[in-house]
């Protein structure tokens, strides 16, 4: 008697291993168009891990924080007059008239006319809110158009560290062996090394002159702390059940790790991701102000540091906001992105995914019985 002529204990006919997975896999088909499909994926992929983020106010809050400074350093400029000096009375207090602006004339803010072509509609004139320096120059409009260029280094920043240490730390804890002693091994020599004075020393010799390149020097260093994580991370994650079972079924190991073992680290690596960014920030700030770096690039740095040698912001406390806007736009960009990153751990998350998705369990109902 072959294999499929064997009855089952339930009477029926025993099936072969291809016809049983071949029923299910058909099951698993039915019923479903290529617009259910895509909404499927939309779904599970884009609305689910949505519904997830929007659902923590950290992730809300970091949201709503990036996308604000991403406004300003990308349309902001567009719509802001340039700052020069002598566009303000010199060292201008913020604010000027308080509350009582809002009702008089002169102050930080007027009522006026905006006009759109026969029509004229009441509008907000902004006079000079966040004052002016020692020059004459907005602060406000300094601000804003010192947004894209921190957005710039500070993104190049991010991605060649974390790039770095994901591709290196990933790769040698997954390949072990003589990948894994040679690629720690870079690893361990570019951690001797010391870190700011590199930096100080390959700005001194190639001056950068574009934003970018002063977020990839200061990420040259960044990143081997990270990879050694990611290293001892996968060295757990590679002996689990579901990655022994894909390299059974022959998967590639680029598959595997971009599938398998890349997304259980995305919460660690997103939140690295954040503290490179806030690191970037703070060195390129800092650098600036102390005069390492060039003055070729705007920058909140180079604000601090006319704030205090030409405003005397330190010792001339009436001066002192010309120091303070800067330090906070630092500190809220910052904020912003550490509560993002924090919140984003939940979207990575597949059990809180799946319950925020809403074809979870079509499936099952619709496999017939």
């Amino acid at each position: 008697m072959s294999h499929t002529d064997e009855t089952s204990t339930d009477g029926g006919a025993q099936l072969s291993d291809d016809q049983l997975f071949g029923q299910l896999a058909e099951a698993d088909s039915v019923h479903l168009s290529k617009w259910e499909r895509f909404d499927r994926t939309l779904d599970a992929y884009v609305l689910a891990p949505g519904r997830v983020a929007w659902n923590d106010w950290r992730t809300r809050f970091g949201i709503v924080v990036i996308a604000l400074f991403a406004f300003a350093g990308t349309v902001a400029p567009w719509l802001v007059e340039s700052p020069a000096t002598n566009q303000a009375p010199v060292n201008h207090p913020p604010f000027s008239g308080g509350l009582s602006a809002i009702t008089e004339q002169g102050g930080w803010i007027d009522v006026t006319q905006a006009s759109f072509g026969s029509i004229s509609i009441p509008w907000l004139s902004f006079q000079y809110p966040l004052g002016a320096d020692n020059y004459g120059s907005p602060i406000g409009r300094q601000l804003i158009h010192a947004t894209p260029d921190m957005l710039e280094l500070v993104i190049a920043g991010a991605i060649v560290s974390v790039g770095f240490a994901v591709l290196i730390g990933v790769t040698a804890g997954y390949k072990g062996g003589k990948v894994d002693s040679v690629l720690m091994s870079v690893t361990d020599i570019v951690m001797t090394m010391p870190g700011l004075p590199l930096v100080i020393v390959i700005a001194a010799i190639y001056p950068p002159r574009q934003a970018w390149l002063v977020g990839v020097i200061l990420a040259i260093d960044a990143w081997p702390g990270l990879a050694r994580a990611l290293r001892s991370q996968v060295l757990t994650l590679r002996e689990e059940s579901y990655v022994e079972a894909s390299r059974t079924m022959g998967l590639p190991s680029r598959t595997i790790l971009s599938r398998d073992i890349t997304p259980q680290l995305m919460p660690y690596i997103l939140i690295n991701a954040a503290q490179a960014g806030r690191k970037v920030i703070f060195e390129s700030v800092a650098l600036y102000f102390l005069g390492v770096l060039p003055f070729t690039t705007a920058n909140w740095g180079i604000m601090m540091d006319t704030a205090y040698t030409e405003g005397y912001a330190l010792v001339n406390l009436s001066n002192f906001y010309q120091l303070l806007w800067p330090m906070t736009a630092i500190i809220v960009i910052s904020f912003g992105f550490i509560l993002f990153s924090q919140g984003m751990d939940r979207v990575f998350n597949p059990r809180i995914r799946a319950r925020h998705a809403k074809k979870a369990g079509a499936d099952e109902e619709e496999i017939p019985n």
